[in-house]
């Protein structure tokens, strides 16, 4: 849907909801967009901001989980500590969810005028941009769209970890410390982090081949940009390479698909060629 377009019925349903689930909560309503890689968190949240200021009269900023990565040299440390594979962003474990906290306690406390400063991480480089190129966003905020592909995860059993599901695991992690590490991250210091979502939107792929398909695109829509920019050295993955990015979090993905659903609050389906299929809520 282009900014011309009619929106799409299920997107009008979805900023009614939010809108409507928003009077329940004193300040600054916090809306998670969580899903699989490639789902479409940013789009939606992109045209939920646009709805809620031009049918509900909204102020709404976005934050993404994406922009709290560790950087690039605390991700080594990790890797050197802990795991190598906590080198690659992504999975719970690699972000830095203190600084995710504060960030939203400053958009629930801003006063008319007073401006909150959203990090930002450059993906091309794999490391945060520099504090001086952080946006602002300036409050007061009706509503703040969170979107991560994780958000509102829940660990698994411990017995689930044990065996290997794909061919990193099978490769890489062979004894199970980084999945292990990885899923007490989830049952620790990201259930703080979490439960400032005051509802969560969830976004559900067909199946995981089709969110690997979206993902690949956006890997080739950001190669087109990067070739645009031709000032800038970029590491761009080629299909292969996000095909084997995707199986970091294949996992909880799969986890997610499963159980999620039955306690969100909206329920995006999407279909093969990334429609919206159908959308249910909870009030």
């Amino acid at each position: 849907m282009s900014a011309s377009d009619s929106p799409a019925p299920q997107l009008l349903l979805l900023a009614s909801w939010a809108a409507r689930r928003r009077t329940a909560v004193h300040g600054t309503f916090v809306l998670g967009i969580s899903g699989a890689q490639g789902t479409g968190k940013s789009t939606v949240a992109a045209h939920l901001t646009r709805l809620l200021a031009d049918r509900f009269a909204l102020r709404a900023g976005i934050l993404s989980l994406d922009d709290l990565y560790l950087t690039l040299a605390e991700r080594e440390q990790l890797a050197r500590d802990v795991h190598p594979l906590l080198r690659t962003r992504g999975v719970p474990g690699t972000h830095d969810v203190a600084l995710g906290q504060r960030v939203i306690a400053s958009i629930r406390t801003a006063t008319q005028g007073q401006h909150v400063s959203f990090p930002r991480f450059d993906k091309a480089r794999d490391d945060r941009a520099p504090r001086e190129a952080w946006p602002e966003l300036e409050g007061p905020v009706d509503v703040l769209l969170f979107e991560g592909w994780c958000l509102g995860a829940a660990p698994e059993p411990e017995g689930a970890l044990a065996g290997q599901l794909n061919d990193l695991e099978r490769e890489q992690d062979q004894d199970g410390r980084w999945r292990s590490y990885v899923n007490g991250q989830l049952a620790g210091r990201y259930v703080g982090l979490f439960k400032e979502i005051d509802a969560l939107l969830f976004l559900a792929a067909p199946d995981m081949q089709s969110s690997l398909g979206w993902r690949i695109q956006q890997e080739r829509e950001l190669a087109a940009r990067t070739r645009a920019d031709a000032g800038a050295s970029r590491a761009v993955m080629s299909d292969a390479e996000v095909g084997r990015f995707v199986q970091h979090f294949e996992r909880i993905s799969r986890h997610m698909l499963a159980e999620v659903p039955a306690r969100a609050g909206a329920v995006l389906e999407l279909d093969g060629e990334h429609g919206y299929a159908s959308i249910s809520v909870r009030d």
